[in-house]
C-alpha cells in the first residue's frame, strides 16, 4: 500500500505488451532468488520448494498448442502475491522437465501471456509495469467499467498470440490457501470470445481452459513465530495481555485470536458509530444458539458492510453484489477522483483549481482506505480454522489482521512478517473444453449469459475440488 496520496495524479496510461525473450530469460535466472529471499517489502517469499501434480497434462497441452491444434488459457488460483512467481517456475522449470521425462517433444518456449491488475504499478512502482510488459503482461483496470483496450489486447493474444494466456479468475488475492473466492466471469467470457474469433477466421483449433490450484504449507509449523505475531498484534492494538493456559497449543492460539478479533471488532464498531454515524447495534441480534465465533462473523460482516457504506456514500456508488463486487466498484470510483482523465494536463491548472483537485484526490484516497480494510477480510469464515486448525490457517488469519493494523497505521508497503520457510503445491486440473459448450451458448443474449455463468460455475467447482483434495 502506498503512502497517502496528497495530490491529484495524471491518468493511468495503458502499458503496451512488449514481450522480450531476453528479459524473460534474465527473470528466469533470478527466479530462485526471488522465491527464496524477500526482494521487495511486499513480497514475503521464503519459498524453498515447489511441487506440482498432473504436469504431464500441461506438457501435452503445450505440445498441441505448438502444433496449432488448440488455444488455451491457464486459470490459476490467486491466494497470495507470490502466485505469479510460482506459475513462472511451473512453466519455466517443471513443465519442460516433465516433458523430457515423458518423451513429450516441445518445439518452442514454454511461457504464457498474463493479465495483471493495473493498480499494482500504483503501489509497487512504475518499474513493475516495465518489467511485466517485457515478460508478457497485459494491465487491466478492475471495476464495473469495461477496460476495452486491455480486453481487446487480451482477446487478440488469446486467439492469435504465440503463447497461451494466464488469468487469475478470482481477480485478486484473498490470503487463504483453502478458500476459493467467487470467480469473476471474465475468464469464461474470454473463452467464448476466442471460439467466436477462431470460427470467424475459419480456424479449427479447440479452445480450452485449464484450472490450476496453488496452495502453500510451511516446512515446519511456525508455532513459536505465531506466538510472537499474536503478541505483537495484541500489543499494537492495545489489548491487555492475558495468560491462557488451558487447552492444547492450537486451542490456546485460537482463544487468543478470537479474543483479539472480538476486541478489534468492538473498537471498529465504536469508531464507525461515533465518527461516521453508522447505525451499528451494540448487541448482537443473532440466534442465541449460535456459537461465539459465528456471532463474531456476523458482527464482522455487518462491520464490513458499514465500512463500505461509508465509502459508497462519499462516492455516490450504490451497494450492489458481494463484498468483492462492491470493493471493485469503489476502487474504480476512487481512481476516477485521483487519476483524472478529465484533466489532461494537471500542471497547467491555475493554483486554485489545482488545489481543489488535490483536495479531492487526498480525500478520495482516505475514503478508499475503508475499502482496503474490507478487502483483507472478504474470505474470512466462522469455521476456517476450526475445520483444520493447522499452523497455515492460523498464520493466514493472523497475517490478515496484521495487514489491517498496518493499513490503519498508514505504513508504507508494510513487510509482512516471515513466519517460516514454505512449500508451494500446484495441481493442474482437467482441461475444460469451451468449444464443446459454444453451440449451446448461441441463439440469444440469455443463452450467452447462461453459457458464461455455467462455465464460471464449473471452473469454480473444479478449483474447489482441487483445493480440497490438496488440503
Amino acid at each position: 500500500m502506498p503512502r497517502s496520496i496528497q495530490s491529484t495524479q495524471p491518468p493511468l496510461k495503458f502499458i503496451t505488451q512488449r514481450f522480450n525473450p531476453l528479459v524473460l530469460q534474465i527473470v528466469r535466472w533470478l527466479l530462485p532468488i526471488a522465491l527464496r529471499f524477500r526482494t521487495r517489502p511486499w513480497l514475503t517469499a521464503g519459498i524453498v520448494d515447489i511441487e506440482a501434480k498432473n504436469v504431464e497434462v500441461l506438457a501435452e497441452l503445450y505440445q498441441q498448442f505448438q502444433a496449432g491444434k488448440i488455444r488455451f488459457l491457464l486459470a490459476f488460483r490467486h491466494p497470495e502475491v507470490e502466485d505469479p512467481l510460482c506459475m513462472l517456475y511451473l512453466l519455466s522449470r517443471i513443465v519442460p522437465r516433465v516433458a523430457r521425462e515423458k518423451g513429450i517433444l516441445l518445439q518452442s518456449l514454454v511461457h504464457s501471456y498474463f493479465l495483471y491488475d493495473r493498480g499494482m504499478t500504483v503501489w509497487a512502482g512504475n518499474w513493475l509495469g516495465w518489467l511485466f510488459s517485457r515478460v508478457g503482461g497485459v494491465p487491466v483496470h478492475r471495476g464495473r467499467r469495461l477496460d476495452r483496450q486491455a480486453i481487446q489486447t487480451a482477446r487478440e493474444l488469446f486467439a492469435n498470440g504465440e503463447l497461451p494466456i494466464a488469468v487469475a479468475p478470482e481477480g485478486g488475492t484473498n490470503g487463504h490457501s483453502g478458500i476459493v473466492s467467487p470467480l469473476e466471469p471474465g475468464v469464461a467470457q474470454m473463452g467464448f470470445w476466442c471460439v467466436e474469433d477462431l470460427q470467424k477466421a475459419n480456424r479449427t483449433e479447440t479452445v480450452i481452459i485449464v484450472p490450476i490450484a496453488i496452495q502453500y504449507r510451511y516446512v515446519e509449523p511456525p508455532w513459536s513465530k505465531l506466538d510472537w505475531l499474536l503478541s505483537k498484534l495484541e500489543a499494537d492494538s492495545g489489548l491487555a495481555v492475558k495468560e491462557i493456559d488451558r487447552g492444547t497449543q492450537a486451542e490456546i492460539y485460537y482463544q487468543r485470536l478470537c479474543r483479539l478479533a472480538e476486541y478489534l471488532i468492538t473498537e471498529m464498531e465504536e469508531f464507525y458509530r461515533r465518527f461516521y454515524h453508522q447505525d451499528i447495534p451494540k448487541t448482537s441480534s443473532t440466534d442465541e444458539s449460535a456459537s461465539p465465533n459465528q456471532v463474531l462473523i456476523v458482527r464482522l460482516d455487518r462491520l464490513l458492510d458499514k465500512a463500505l457504506k461509508v465509502t459508497e456514500q462519499y462516492f455516490g456508488v450504490q451497494a450492489q453484489g458481494n463484498f468483492i463486487d462492491r470493493c471493485r466498484r469503489l476502487e474504480e470510483a476512487g481512481w476516477n477522483y485521483i487519476y483524472r482523465e478529465d484533466l489532461p494536463d494537471i500542471n497547467a491548472l491555475p493554483p486554485f483549481k489545482r488545489g481543489l483537485a488535490d483536495w479531492v484526490a487526498e480525500e478520495a484516497d482516505l475514503r478508499m482506505r475503508h475499502m482496503r480494510i474490507v478487502e483483507s477480510f472478504v474470505a474470512v469464515t466462522a469455521t476456517y480454522i476450526q475445520e483444520k486448525p493447522t499452523a497455515e490457517r492460523f498464520a493466514e488469519t493472523a497475517l490478515l489482521v496484521f495487514d489491517m493494523l498496518s493499513r490503519i497505521q498508514d505504513t508504507t508497503l508494510p513487510g509482512r512478517p516471515r513466519l517460516g520457510l514454505r512449500q508451494a503445491h500446484i495441481t493442474v486440473g482437467e482441461p475444460i473444453s469451451v468449444t464443446d459448450r459454444f453451440r449451446n451458448s448461441q441463439g440469444d443474449r440469455y443463452a450467452a449469459r447462461q453459457g458464461v455463468s455455467d462455465l464460471t460455475k464449473d471452473l469454480q467447482i473444479a478449483l474447489e475440488k482441487m483445493i480440497k483434495c490438496g488440503s
